[in-house]
């Protein structure tokens, strides 16, 4: 897999299709990089000469509000990496979901409604995926201990 003309596609596609000339682009790139970008540099990163510096990336898609090489960088990530990625944004979800079990289980234990009580179920079990999602996310981050190293 070519990962350079695979960016390229996805840069000449957003500079095409939102700035719609290379002078655009690299006036974005230089107010926002404070560089001196110009059209000829350009022309090269967009023929597989030299590759795209991440903060002229950034620029760009900043800029245009689009972010396919983002998007395409953080599809190369395992789920479990993207877990570890987002322990805040899961503990978030495990912090909302096991206070909506706890909810409809009290709920249910005030009611004789058994549909008060399949709901808590239900709730339970979304609030226990939670905590495995979050338990995954921490577990990503813990280094193992190599014993024996100096």
């Amino acid at each position: 897999m070519n990962h350079r003309a695979i960016i390229n596609s996805h840069m000449q596609a957003l500079i095409d299709g939102f700035y719609h000339s290379l002078d655009a682009a690299c006036e974005q790139i230089n107010a926002r990089n404070g560089s001196t970008v110009c059209k000829g540099t350009m022309s090269r990163r967009l023929n597989g000469d030299f590759g795209w510096p991440v903060e002229d990336v950034i620029a760009l898609e900043d800029g245009a509000g689009r972010y396919p090489v983002t998007r395409r960088m953080a599809n190369r990530l395992t789920d479990k990496e993207r877990a570890a990625a987002c322990i805040y944004e899961a503990s978030g979800a495990a912090s909302k979901e096991a206070g909506e079990a706890v909810s409809a289980a009290l709920r249910a234990a005030q009611s004789a409604d058994a549909g008060h009580t399949a709901g808590a179920i239900r709730e339970a079990e979304e609030g226990m995926q939670a905590l495995s999602d979050l338990r995954d996310s921490l577990t990503a981050h813990v280094q193992p201990i190599k014993r024996g190293a100096a």
